[in-house]
C-alpha cells in the first residue's frame, strides 16, 4: 500500500512538473483594423504602446496574411488552421460545421485550460473547445479579460482567447482611450480628406488605442503572477480597416495582418521579421508548443522556427479568398516574392464592402466626390464596373496597390508565375466558382442623374446559396496547396 502510494505521488509530481513545462497561449484577435495601425508599425498619430512593448521585447511580423478579410470566415479559418472553402464556413454569418476541429479542444485534452471571450462570430458547435465561453464587457468587450486570467485554474497551462469588436462601427468613445483630433488623422489616398472623413478615423483610431490599453492590463496582470516568461502572447486582427477599399479586400489595406508575438522563453532577442507568414499557421505553432502533433486537417505550417530565428522561411507564397460578404463575390489573391496577384472570378459588379456604402460618413464622402466628379483617380477604383479581372501590383514599390500592372511586358514572368501558383492552390485545395452563387444582400449603390441613391433595402436575408469548394467536396481536402515556388 505505501509502494502504491509513493507511486502515485510520483506520478503526481512528475505530471504537474510536466504541465508546468507547457507554455502558455494568449491570443488577442481585434476587429477589423489594418496592420500600419498600430505604433510599432509606423503609425505616427495612434497610440498603442502596450502593444509597442510586446512588439519592441518580442518579434513583429511585416508579412503576415490573412485568409480572407471578412470577419466570420478569418475566425473560423484561424481556429481550425485551414483555408475558409476548405471550413464549410467561407461566407460572412456561415455556421462553421461541427466536423472541423478547433485547435482549441486540442490543447484542452492536453491538459490546457482554454477561454473565448468577447467577439465569437463561429455561431455555436464551440463548446468543445473550450472550458468557458463569455460575451466579454464593455464596448469593446474587453472588460472582462483580467477576470479570466485571475480566476483561471492554477494547476494548468492556459490558452486565451480575447476576441475584441474594436474597431467595428460604430463608434463608442470612453475613457480608456485618448479622443483624437481630426486635423492629427492620416488620411490614405484612396478616401477623400474632408472633415467628416476626418472626424469618422478619429472614432476609428480611439477604438485602436482602447484594444492596446486592455491588452496592457491583461500584460501586467500576467507579469503580476509571475507567468508572463512562459507565455506566447499574439496580437493580431480578423481583416482590414472599416473602410473603402479596406474591409473585405484583398490589397494590403484589407488582408494584411499586424502580428506581433511576444514569447521571452523563446523570443531571445527582439527583432522584425520579413518571412510570409498565413493566420492558418497558428494552430500549427500552438499545437508544437503544446508537444500535439498537428492533425491532418491543418493545412498552416509552425512558425516556432521564426521565433528561434527570424530570418527562416516557412512558406514562399501565401493564399486569400474574398467570398460573399453582404455582396456577392468571388476573389482570389497570391502574394509571393514582392508581388501581389489578385483574380477576381465575379468582375461585372461593382466591387464593395458594405462598409463602401453610402451610410457610413467616410463613404458618404466618397459618394459624393464621385457623384460630383471631383473624386481623384485613386479613389474611383472603388467604384470600378466591371472591375479588373486581373490585377497585379509590386508591394514595395506600391504599398497601396494603385498601380495594376496587369500588361505591363516588364512582369509578364511575375504574372505567369502567380497565374500557376493560383492554379495549382486552386486544385489542391478543391476551390471552385459556385454556379449559383449567394446573391447580394440588397443593391449595391449607385449614382443616376448625378445622384446618390441608397443600397436597395433587403425585405429579409437571402439565404446562402452554393459555398466556394462546394463541388469539388473541399471540406474533405487537406491539401495546403503550394508552400514553396
Amino acid at each position: 500500500m505505501k509502494t502504491l502510494t509513493f507511486l502515485a505521488f510520483l506520478y503526481l509530481f512528475f505530471h504537474a512538473v510536466m504541465i508546468g513545462k507547457k507554455p502558455n497561449i494568449v491570443f488577442f484577435i481585434a476587429d477589423d483594423v489594418s496592420q500600419d495601425d498600430f505604433g510599432c508599425y509606423g503609425h505616427p498619430v495612434i497610440k498603442t504602446p502596450h502593444i509597442d512593448s510586446l512588439a519592441a521585447n518580442g518579434m513583429r511580423f511585416d508579412n503576415a496574411y490573412l485568409t480572407t478579410s471578412s470577419c466570420s470566415p478569418s475566425r473560423c479559418s484561424i481556429i481550425t488552421g485551414r483555408y475558409p472553402h476548405n471550413t464549410g464556413a467561407p461566407e460572412l454569418h456561415v455556421r462553421l460545421p461541427l466536423k472541423q476541429v478547433r485547435f482549441p479542444e486540442l490543447l484542452r485534452g492536453a491538459g490546457y485550460y482554454a477561454v473565448l471571450s468577447g467577439k465569437n462570430h463561429m455561431f455555436g458547435n464551440k463548446d468543445r473547445a473550450f472550458d468557458r465561453i463569455t460575451g466579454g464587457g464593455g464596448p469593446g468587450k474587453e472588460e472582462d479579460w483580467v477576470g479570466h486570467v485571475k480566476d483561471r485554474p492554477k494547476d494548468k497551462p492556459f490558452f486565451f482567447w480575447f476576441a475584441s469588436t474594436d474597431a467595428h462601427r460604430a463608434w463608442s468613445i470612453t475613457k480608456e482611450a485618448p479622443k483624437y483630433d481630426p486635423k492629427d488623422v492620416i488620411i490614405p489616398p484612396y478616401l477623400v480628406d474632408t472633415p467628416v472623413t476626418r472626424e469618422d478615423l478619429t472614432g476609428y483610431y480611439h477604438e485602436v488605442s482602447r484594444f492596446d490599453y486592455y491588452i496592457g492590463l491583461v500584460t501586467a496582470e500576467l507579469k503580476k503572477q509571475g507567468v508572463l516568461e512562459n507565455t506566447m502572447i499574439v496580437v493580431a486582427a480578423d481583416n482590414g480597416r472599416p473602410f473603402p477599399r479596406c474591409k473585405s479586400r484583398m490589397y494590403d489595406s484589407g488582408i494584411k495582418t499586424p502580428w506581433v508575438v511576444h514569447f521571452p522563453e523563446v523570443i531571445k532577442s527582439p527583432s522584425t521579421t520579413q518571412s510570409l507568414i498565413s493566420v492558418i499557421d497558428l494552430s500549427a505553432t500552438c499545437l508544437e508548443l503544446a508537444g500535439i502533433k498537428s492533425p491532418e486537417c491543418v493545412q498552416g505550417r509552425s512558425f516556432l522556427p521564426i521565433l528561434k530565428k527570424p530570418e527562416t522561411r516557412i512558406r514562399e507564397v501565401v493564399f486569400a479568398e474574398h467570398n460573399w460578404h453582404v455582396y456577392r463575390n468571388h476573389e482570389r489573391m497570391v502574394r509571393f516574392g514582392d508581388y501581389l496577384y489578385i483574380k477576381n472570378n465575379f468582375p461585372n459588379q461593382p466591387n464593395l464592402c458594405y462598409e463602401s456604402d453610402d451610410h457610413y460618413p467616410a463613404g458618404e464622402e466618397l459618394w459624393k466626390a464621385h457623384a460630383s466628379g471631383k473624386a481623384q483617380l485613386d479613389q474611383q477604383q472603388v467604384f470600378a464596373n466591371p472591375c479588373p479581372p486581373e490585377e497585379l501590383f509590386q508591394v514595395t514599390e506600391d504599398p497601396h496597390q494603385l498601380s495594376n500592372l496587369i500588361g505591363d511586358k516588364k512582369h509578364t514572368k511575375a504574372l505567369k508565375q502567380a497565374r500557376v501558383l493560383l492554379a495549382k492552390w486552386t486544385e489542391k485545395t478543391g476551390d471552385s466558382i459556385p454556379d449559383n452563387p449567394t446573391p447580394n444582400r440588397h443593391d449595391p449603390p449607385r449614382i443616376e442623374n448625378g445622384k446618390i441613391l441608397p443600397p436597395g433595402k433587403a425585405k429579409t436575408r437571402n439565404p446562402h446559396a452554393e459555398m466556394p469548394g462546394a463541388s469539388e467536396n473541399a471540406t474533405t481536402i487537406n491539401h495546403p496547396g503550394p508552400i514553396k515556388i
